[in-house]
């Protein structure tokens, strides 16, 4: 039995990772924490996450909960997920992280702190959208520099972060399968009269609206013939999944930074 602590467990995530992880037979949550001075703490985790008193109360102390733990499900912003990741790295403790938004400086830091406890992190924690990543790397070295390739991703009109990570991890995949540095060939903006496309170049367009969850669709646009990969997302439900089931596989890693490709056997 892996013993895990769930933070922001008030909020939407915390709540269906908090719901999910009830009727597994692997996890027992010990603790559930929140930003000091939100109103649910105090109150039973279980009922805030509306499936039933679990015994296990929200609180404020990170360092507190994680005692009698094993693991911390962090869900929050980058910078609260360093700070979280510095207390397990501190205190031993294992962490599945699935926040998005990370620059490549805050990445770095995280891996510093996975030299010292191990972590599962991924910019997507859907099985679906990490079978998407195998597929892309198969299908971009299949298909070569014959092929344009645009990425198109859709979000909630809440989300701050833009591209979304998972985007931006799609792109990186095909960039690496095509022999290119992502960084040089993305191109996120295109208005006006300009060059024409390079075919080395990456396209990322984002939208934003409503209350979408996540889709994004990759397009290999040949001539005469267009390819397409698209994952929705109809629930947050896939994330909170992923990550229980990423819980589940960190018992008995050994530190270092592991992603959800290590956790699904797809390497």
């Amino acid at each position: 039995m892996t013993r895990i602590v769930v933070t922001g467990a008030a909020g939407r995530m915390g709540g269906r990772i908090i719901t999910l992880a009830t009727e597994s037979e692997e996890l027992q949550i010990t603790g559930a924490v929140e930003m000091a001075g939100h109103p649910k703490i105090s109150q039973d985790a279980g009922y805030v996450a509306g499936c039933g008193d679990i015994g296990t109360m929200i609180g404020e102390s990170l360092e507190q909960a994680l005692e009698d733990a094993d693991l911390l499900i962090d869900f929050t912003f980058p910078q609260v997920s360093l700070r979280n990741a510095a207390v397990c790295a501190r205190l031993g403790k294992a962490m599945v992280v699935g926040s998005t938004g990370f620059t490549p400086e805050e990445r770095q830091q995280l891996e510093v702190y996975a030299e010292q406890t191990p972590i599962v992190f991924a910019p997507n924690m859907s099985v679906g959208v990490n079978v998407c990543f195998k597929l892309l790397k198969d299908l971009a070295k299949t298909l070569g520099d014959g092929f344009d390739v645009e990425i198109v991703e859709l979000h909630h009109n809440k989300k701050k972060d833009s591209p979304s990570g998972t985007a931006v991890r799609m792109g990186e995949v095909v960039a690496d399968a095509l022999g290119r540095d992502y960084n040089q060939v993305a191109n996120y903006h295109r208005e006006g009269m300009g060059d024409e496309r390079t075919p080395e170049e990456i396209g990322m367009q984002t939208v934003r609206g409503g209350d979408i969850v996540g889709e994004h669709t990759v397009y290999f646009i040949g001539m005469g013939e267009r390819i397409e990969l698209t994952h929705r997302a109809m629930s947050r439900d896939m994330f909170a999944r992923g990550a229980i089931r990423a819980a589940g596989w960190l018992k008995g890693k050994e530190p270092g930074m592991y992603d959800m490709q290590a956790v699904l056997g797809l390497e």
